[in-house]
């Protein structure tokens, strides 16, 4: 393993991960710019206190309602748990190092940081992974048993959190505190020299981007084409009157679904939306700072970009608060109203509003 002055992916030290450059400096760091520090403290700081106050915010209104919660909503406290971890742990130390420009505090909190900027980054994309999976099984497939307890925990949940506390790991062993000159210490990363930057950064990529995002589109064309094929039906029966339809099994458990379904499906469609536009100009620029290394990648634009990867962290909570309405007042009000037969074997839904009739999931 050749130990390098390796620049933490593009060009931050509280980014997840780094990059390597050809042509490092020889010594010392380079002057930065100023007035683009500036406008990254601003960014980073609205991103910051968004990220927090919204999450907050709905953490604590189902925090206090978490012996009534449906499924649903269980799904939506460990997201915006991640996402605190995103906003403390990866937000707020950029923040920070961006404020002081160098890395202040001993080689465990270093380590202790880069992984748990990583954990941020998987659990949050893993829950809107098991979120998006879960919706699919209640749409698709609503005779599949699910977990009958309002419980905090279930199987998907866990393994999200396991998943991502393993897979950052190799965080700890590769940054470190390192003196990059006389008096001058960073929280740098060490890899095998040439290709270590570049396995690495895209088994990231692959992990936290690529394969979460196939997953949720199939399972959203999926959930769009049965909720079509729903709609499509129920329209029929309107001119079948005084004949029973006999249906295939899955069409037939699709008539089952519910407005308030629906409105669910919209809101995962949302999340998975800003979770890929978030995300994708980030990790593009990723592979681009590895794998083409060059000024362009150096410059403000790309530096601009990879703060905005954040925002999927902000967006979050607010996306939930506009589905539901004003979100205190639906939360004390509604989720009282939230019966265990909405989380049935059969229809697997969940109130985020008043229940409607059936025959209005046209309208929807």
């Amino acid at each position: 393993i050749a130990s390098q002055e390796s620049t933490p992916f593009l060009p931050h030290p509280s980014m997840p991960f780094p990059h390597s450059q050809d042509g490092l400096r020889e010594v010392g760091r380079p002057e930065r710019d100023e007035q683009l520090a500036q406008v990254e403290i601003a960014v980073l700081g609205v991103i910051f206190i968004t990220a927090s106050v919204g999450n907050f915010i709905l953490i604590l209104v189902l925090w206090r309602r978490r012996k009534k919660l449906s499924r649903m909503y269980v799904f939506m406290l460990h997201l915006s748990i991640a996402d605190l971890v995103v906003a403390f742990f990866q937000v707020l130390p950029q923040l920070i190092w961006d404020i002081t420009d160098v890395f202040i505090g001993p080689d465990v909190l270093c380590r202790t940081i880069k992984y748990l900027q990583l954990v941020g980054m998987f659990a949050s994309t893993y829950m809107i992974v098991v979120m998006t999976v879960d919706r699919y099984q209640a749409v698709c497939y609503p005779m599949v048993t699910f977990q009958k307890k309002r419980a905090l925990w279930n199987a998907p949940i866990c393994t999200s959190w396991s998943v991502s506390l393993l897979f950052s790991l190799p965080q700890v062993f590769i940054f470190s505190k390192t003196e990059i000159s006389p008096g001058i210490f960073e929280c740098w990363g060490e890899f095998i020299q040439p290709w270590g930057s570049r396995a690495y950064v895209s088994w990231i990529f692959v992990a936290i981007f690529f394969i979460p995002t196939a997953i949720l589109i199939v399972c959203q064309v999926k959930i769009c084409k049965i909720i079509y094929k729903n709609i499509h039906v129920k329209k029929q029966n309107e001119f079948e009157i005084n004949q029973k339809q006999t249906l295939p099994s899955r069409t037939s458990s699709i008539n089952c679904i519910s407005k308030a379904m629906i409105k669910t499906v919209k809101m995962t469609v949302v999340t998975v939306v800003a979770y890929v536009l978030c995300w994708a100009p980030f990790f593009i620029a990723q592979l681009w700072s590895v794998w083409f290394p060059s000024g362009v990648t150096e410059g403000p634009i790309f530096t601009i970009i990879m703060l905005l990867g954040n925002l999927n962290s902000c967006a979050n909570p607010w996306i939930y608060m506009y589905f539901c309405g004003h979100l205190p007042y639906c939360a004390n009000k509604q989720l009282e109203n939230i019966s265990a037969q909405e989380e049935s074997v059969i229809t697997g839904i969940i109130n985020l509003g008043d229940r409607e009739p059936e025959e209005n999931i046209t309208s929807a």
